[in-house]
């Protein structure tokens, strides 16, 4: 069996058959030459397909080990696809509780609107999932780690229950990748991502995706909503993902490593009430984690116990990390969640869950760990009056 990282180099890479250029070329056009009506070498118009975009889609679909891949123009973008493709007015979704912002306001102040009903629920049992479901239910959806607490969703339970009402499960890997969790191993039937994230890896893109693990029939569905949406990814974007998924292995490693040691250092830290990294003895779900992660990944996050004040003093305090949105690039990144990614839920409900005004998000990137350690020791000291 190929390995993973050689896939993230070699998948859906072709020499440049009129030059030979080891890179697959960005195919900068909009329309293509046809020989007679409706006699063309596979591409019509670019707001159906690029060969750019689709040397991506192979990639991504070799990593996740799925029949198909489609690109899109972002990551909120393939799940509104998503949506399109599986819902109708009067239909029912299923999401993990612990799930991105863009998701939620995305269900609440949109497809609410069109008859779609929503139920966000703690797929971290199974149990609560099933008894979620209805008669309308089409389709479940998981984001496991959750953003931003890391909760975990028990994607083979959830699979079970879903499976056993003839429902699909879509999983948003977005956090960890298929290097660091393979969905469908784990019985998801879609793979969704924000290739924004760890697989372009450089905050140089916005973009989206979805895997498809033996649908064809969804594929040619997804395919028709992003056609009559114009929501297709465009060719720089994807050959600057394509470029990035080339070292994906290796920063995800990295970060993994590093995440690891500075969790661990900021727990024993003073004015921290919790961390939250799948890595920890400490998890509470470090079982799960253990049983579904190949990698624990490059995010955590962590409580300061001042809250707001505490959180404004530790932003002062840092030098290599930047206050910004966004996640999995080489750039270490930390954001606030409840005034940011999440900003859209009352503050009773991000209380719920987890989501305090002193909990912080951190993006590990690739930075040597010992200025980081620096960085956050610092940021702390502020915080406490030292500094």
């Amino acid at each position: 069996m190929t390995g993973l990282q050689t896939l993230a180099v070699h998948a859906g890479r072709r020499a440049d058959g009129d030059t030979g250029a080891i890179l697959t070329p960005i195919h900068q056009v909009s329309t293509y030459a046809q020989e007679q009506p409706d006699v063309h070498k596979g591409y019509t118009y670019s707001r159906a397909a690029n060969p750019t975009v689709a040397a991506l889609e192979q990639r991504l679909a070799a990593l996740e080990g799925g029949q198909g891949a489609l690109a899109f123009a972002s990551g909120i973008g393939a799940i509104d696809a998503l949506f399109r493709a599986t819902l109708s007015a009067g239909d029912h979704v299923v999401v993990s509780d612990v799930v991105y912002g863009g998701t939620v306001r995305l269900l609440r102040q949109v497809y609410a609107r069109y008859g779609v009903a929503a139920d966000f629920v703690d797929a971290s049992r199974p149990e609560a999932v099933a008894a979620a479901l209805r008669p309308t239910t089409k389709l479940v959806l998981l984001e496991s780690p959750g953003n931003p607490t890391l909760k975990l969703a028990d994607i083979g339970g959830v699979c079970e229950v879903a499976h056993d009402r003839g429902i699909p499960v879509a999983l948003d890997n977005t956090f960890l990748t298929p290097l660091g969790q393979r969905s469908f191993d784990l019985g998801a039937d879609i793979a969704v991502h924000s290739t924004t994230k760890y697989l372009e890896g450089h905050n140089a893109t916005i973009g989206g995706a979805i895997v498809v693990e033996d649908d064809a029939k969804l594929l040619e569905a997804l395919s028709l909503v992003r056609k009559s949406t114009g929501a297709i990814a465009a060719p720089f974007e994807a050959w600057l993902t394509l470029r990035g998924t080339k070292t994906l292995g290796v920063r995800l490693e990295a970060v993994s490593r590093t995440a690891q040691g500075l969790a661990a250092q900021l727990e024993q830290a003073s004015g921290i009430a919790h961390v939250h990294y799948p890595g920890l003895g400490s998890f509470p779900q470090r079982g799960l984690a253990t049983k579904q992660h190949k990698l624990h990944g490059g995010i955590l996050a962590f409580e300061l116990e001042g809250g707001l004040p505490a959180v404004q003093r530790f932003v002062q305090g840092l030098r290599w990390i930047t206050l910004a949105e966004s996640l999995g690039a080489t750039e270490t990144l930390f954001t606030h969640p409840a005034t940011m990614t999440h900003a859209a839920l009352p503050a009773d409900e991000r209380r719920a869950l987890g989501i305090t005004d002193g909990l912080l998000r951190l993006s590990v990137g690739l930075e040597d760990e010992a200025d980081l350690r620096a960085d956050l020791q610092a940021a702390v000291e502020r915080v406490e009056g030292k500094a």
